[in-house]
């Protein structure tokens, strides 16, 4: 007999390794007819219903379908607990950042052994050379905060120029949905305004003003608040309302504390205004008035304004303009444009500014002293890597600080001094029981089917012990992880994981293959895989996977393929390509369904994405859609293993997506390979909010990559 649930006329099959003697068994979504018009045809989506979240047919079926997630992954339970004490073990479990210099004040996080969360803290800063550090004050115990919560996040983290204020919110759902409160730090209180759905926020110089964005129905930030404290919300005046839906609405504050910036921005169009932080009552001025295709980002510092533009080029340049006529008539060039060097990021401070520099997918960074005239580099050594700014939070200092890491060299902050031109290790996160001399990181080139040059980076474990003979990429072919991205103009460069030691360890080389569609190559790299070039962005996947099979590196039935949201886009188009190259795909939170989004302005982050995907009621990019939407392209064929992850409260790619997915799939693979939907019952997009939670789950999506690949221990 059948193991058939019955609930509110939902009908679907429970795995049959739950019944004595029974193999698995998938789920079965029932099919409800659901059609729409668009450019003149008619659309079927038999799996809309899955959108009713409410619904606890829903629910049912998502239950389901986990149920029989686990049941398949049953035999994987000693290896996924295996994976997960060997991530443990490269896990420094009670640890704390360096501390930054704010006001007077040390801050930093720490975390503890056995908590999931971090503590926020700070300390009072010495006030001369010799003098120590005040005690410790915990500013935010997010452990505390967590009780009784599935999940806990912390978004906006704002401290008053006197140091005495803390503006914060919190999520408690996954959502991204945010509360904005203020702590009192000499006292402890938390006032007791509360503003809901908060996005971003600055405090004016009086340390009683705050000014604040929230969001609309469709989780765009669309309105700026102006706040006083220990006054009722509901008498915060609206200082602006983005009227266009393709824009989203932001306010900050500069890093020399002078202006408040208020600040629209499109996926290809910005516009700033400004206000001065010491007259929270005064009106805001106009930077730039908005103009089609033109992005620029200010700073300040005295009477001028430093801007960083892509008018004069795409890759961006840098110009000052008087605070008084910031108009591009009284425009100055700092630094030009350069087609081949994409300026990523400009930060001005009181002694020298900082150009972040982007060339052959590889960030440099060049230091200007103000004083002198001179222009110091600060480049690196390894062939793939990352670094960015982090923590440059005043205005006066002598020193730039700033994160590298690569495959191989963990996470390290570093203060570079002006002045001397050199860098200071301030910290390297310790990584137990690693020894970075047994792995190796390397960037190779492969040419795309359009004779383009794609970058791939990648690493491996070269030696099993510090005298055993070394391992190379030519001695494969080697059972692989590729990942990517590719899209938003996201520049996504190699960062050591810990968490990717337990593959690596077990003979895996891990990839990750910089497609077009994202930034690392620049704003031109982006523009080659976006609205209707986007398919150069599957291509390259594409094209990277079967020259890494030629070259041996790997082998189709050894190659495993894993991308999370965009990145799910990417898998779920490839996987429907060449499903014969891959053994396996992990897609987390995939964005499958890009029709049926694209055409509901209802639904978070669709109408600011027309830009980058296009507008599904426009024929012609409606037309290419169709081409590559995964959803509409699965058909009836062989498909590799696939594990799908997704999360119930995720709100930036629903959770129906990979569900209808899933469901549709189901109905017309013709193999027998694993298909497997886990859902995240209390997680957002990013997975469960707690450290230990995140450690476990990718076991267990390891412990899947390992099966498909014949590893067992």
């Amino acid at each position: 007999m059948k193991n058939v649930a019955l609930i509110a006329g939902l009908s679907f099959v429970l795995p049959g390794a739950l019944l004595a003697g029974d193999a698995p068994r998938p789920p079965s979504a029932r099919q409800v007819e659901h059609r729409t018009e668009l450019n003149g045809e008619t659309l079927s989506d038999p799996y809309f219903w899955l959108r009713n979240k409410p619904d606890p047919e829903v629910k049912a079926y998502l239950d389901a379908e986990n149920a029989y997630t686990d049941a398949v992954m049953k035999g994987t339970e000693k290896l996924q607990e295996e994976i997960y004490k060997e991530i443990l073990s490269h896990v420094k479990e009670t640890d704390l950042s360096v501390p930054y210099r704010l006001g007077g004040w040390l801050y930093y996080t720490r975390y503890e052994k056995g908590k999931q969360y971090p503590f926020y803290c700070r300390k009072k800063a010495p006030a001369a050379s010799g003098e120590a550090e005040g005690p410790e004050l915990v500013v935010l115990d997010v452990n505390k905060m967590a009780e009784g919560e599935k999940f806990m996040s912390v978004g906006a983290y704002r401290v008053s120029d006197d140091g005495n204020l803390l503006a914060f919110s919190t999520d408690n759902t996954g959502f991204r949905q945010y509360r904005l409160q203020v702590k009192n730090l000499a006292t402890g209180e938390i006032l007791p305004e509360k503003m809901e759905k908060a996005t971003s926020v600055a405090w004016a110089a009086d340390g009683k003003t705050l000014f604040y964005g929230v969001e609309d129905a469709a989780k765009r930030p669309y309105r700026i608040y102006h706040h006083r404290l220990r006054e009722p919300v509901e008498k915060d005046v609206l200082v602006w309302e983005e009227k266009d839906e393709r824009f989203v609405a932001t306010v900050s504050r500069s890093r020399s504390l002078r202006f408040l910036y208020l600040g629209s921005f499109s996926h290809t169009a910005s516009e700033y205004r400004f206000l001065a932080a010491d007259h929270p009552e005064g009106g805001w001025t106009v930077l730039l008035p908005r103009e089609a295709e033109h992005e620029y980002y200010p700073e300040d510092r005295g009477d001028f304004f430093w801007i960083r533009t892509n008018s004069g080029g795409r890759n961006f340049r840098l110009v000052t303009a008087p605070v008084s006529s910031p108009g591009k008539a009284n425009w100055k060039e700092a630094l030009p444009h350069r087609p081949n060097v994409m300026l990523q990021d400009v930060l001005v401070f009181g002694n020298f500014w900082v150009a972040e520099e982007r060339e052959d997918g590889l960030v440099r960074y060049k230091l200007s002293d103000f004083a002198t005239g001179t222009s110091k580099s600060v480049t690196f050594p390894e062939p793939a890597y990352s670094t960015f700014p982090t923590d440059n939070r005043e205005f006066d200092t002598a020193a730039f600080r700033y994160r590298y890491q690569s495959f191989v060299t963990p996470d390290s902050v570093f203060d570079y001094d002006v002045k001397a031109g050199s860098s200071k290790l301030l910290k390297e996160t310790e990584v137990p029981l690693y020894d970075r001399n047994l792995y190796r990181s390397d960037r190779i080139w492969v040419v795309a089917r359009d004779g383009t040059k794609v970058p791939v980076s990648l690493v491996w474990k070269a030696k099993s012990s510090a005298d055993a003979p070394a391992r190379g990429l030519k001695d494969g072919p080697f059972p692989m992880l590729l990942t990517g991205y590719g899209s938003y103009g996201a520049a996504i460069d190699p960062s050591f994981n810990p968490t990717l030691l337990p593959l690596l360890d077990r003979g895996l080389v891990y990839g990750w293959a910089h497609v077009r569609g994202g930034g690392d190559l620049g704003k031109p790299w982006h523009d080659a895989g976006r609205m209707m070039t986007k398919k150069n962005t599957f291509n390259d996947f594409v094209d990277v996977a079967a020259d890494l099979v030629a070259r041996k590196v790997t082998s189709k039935q050894a190659l495993v393929i894993s991308g999370g949201s965009a990145g799910g886009l990417l898998m779920g188009a490839v996987t429907n390509m060449r499903p014969d190259l891959f053994t396996a795909v992990v897609s987390y939170v995939p964005f499958v369904d890009v029709i049926n989004t694209m055409s509901d302005a209802t639904l978070p982050l669709t109408v600011g994405e027309f830009e980058e995907w296009g507008n599904p009621k426009v024929k012609a990019e409606y037309d290419y859609m169709k081409t590559y939407c995964p959803y509409t392209n699965l058909s009836a064929k062989a498909y590799p293993a696939l594990l799908v992850k997704t999360s119930f409260n995720d709100s930036q790619v629903m959770y129906w997506e990979p569900a209808k997915y899933v469901a549709k799939m189901r109905t017309l693979r013709t193999d027998s390979n694993p298909l497997l939907l886990k859902t995240n019952m209390a997680g957002g997009h990013g997975g469960s909010s707690g450290r230990y939670d995140r450690y476990k789950e990718r076991a267990f999506d390891y412990a899947f990559v390992l099966g498909q690949l014949g590893i067992t221990k």
